[in-house]
């Protein structure tokens, strides 16, 4: 089979799944990774005959849903890649806007709380983009917390992790100067409209909040941070895009008095920035 023709087939078995242009992205992925090709080179070997190791075993978990991250056991994320697994959210690009935002406005030498770490992205990518910084990441799972571990070896950031409840009082970890979290913020009844791919692989306690109480992990937040955050330290929320307001109204009850919304590259809501 040739290069070309892989593609095709990869592509032609999660089409309906994802739509022509995602499978063509995704087909493109797993080619050049098992052939160790980046672009360029894919497009140059377009009809060399080639053989990709267990092709059919593959496109056999792609079809049925599994993400082309899981099958690859990697995820690309602010230009580094991260071991990912069924245990961990594969990191997003809205994300990457998170940390680059943070990246931008922090001092060198700042301490940095990561609640909610997973695969460690966020807390990694900002060791390495923060010069000097002290970075801790704490996550309620210990499979997450052993891929987020490894993850920082072999990027060689500098990271402290710690096994901890969101949920509970954080305040031993000590004082900082930023907090960052992703919590869990998709209402459960959004689970209907989701895609198959997320929905079945990937970790719900990552994902989903209940209904009646999506804005619970940014309330635990809130209060950890009135009591660990520096003199003119800031807390940044990814959100949920429809919640936005409830989210700095929140943080306003809890003394924090310069809350800005911002949008991501979609011009949708997406972070909170927030100092007391």
């Amino acid at each position: 089979m040739t290069v070309r023709l892989s593609i095709h087939s990869i592509r032609d078995a999660v089409e309906s799944l994802y739509g022509v242009r995602e499978a063509d992205s995704i087909a493109r992925m797993v080619v050049c990774e098992k052939l160790n090709y980046n672009l360029s080179q894919l497009v140059a070997h377009y009809d060399d005959v080639c053989e990709i190791d267990e092709l059919e075993t593959v496109i056999e978990q792609l079809r049925n849903g599994r993400p082309v991250q899981y099958v690859l056991g990697k995820a690309e994320f602010c230009e580094m890649n991260f071991d990912v697994a069924e245990g961990v959210l594969i990191p997003r690009p809205e994300t990457e806007e998170l940390v680059y935002r943070i990246a931008e406005t922090a001092k060198q030498g700042a301490r940095i709380l990561d609640i909610g770490t997973g695969s460690g992205a966020i807390a990694i990518a900002l060791a390495k983009l923060v010069k000097d910084a002290e970075v801790v990441a704490v996550d309620i799972s210990s499979e997450a917390l052993a891929i987020a571990r490894r993850n920082a070896e072999r990027l060689g950031a500098q990271v402290e992790f710690v096994e901890a409840d969101a949920l509970g009082d954080l305040s031993a970890l000590g004082e900082f100067d930023i907090i960052v979290s992703n919590p869990p913020y998709i209402p459960q009844s959004d689970i209907v409209d989701m895609r198959k791919n997320v929905v079945d692989f990937e970790p719900h306690l990552a994902l989903f909040v209940p209904d009646d109480d999506i804005l619970r992990f940014y309330r635990a937040t809130a209060v950890n941070g009135r009591k660990m955050l520096r003199e003119s330290g800031s807390i940044w929320f990814e959100i949920y895009e429809r919640a936005g307001k409830e989210v700095c109204e929140l943080l306003r009850e809890n003394g924090f008095t310069r809350n800005e919304l911002i949008e991501d590259a979609n011009a949708k809501p997406r972070m909170v920035w927030s100092r007391r």
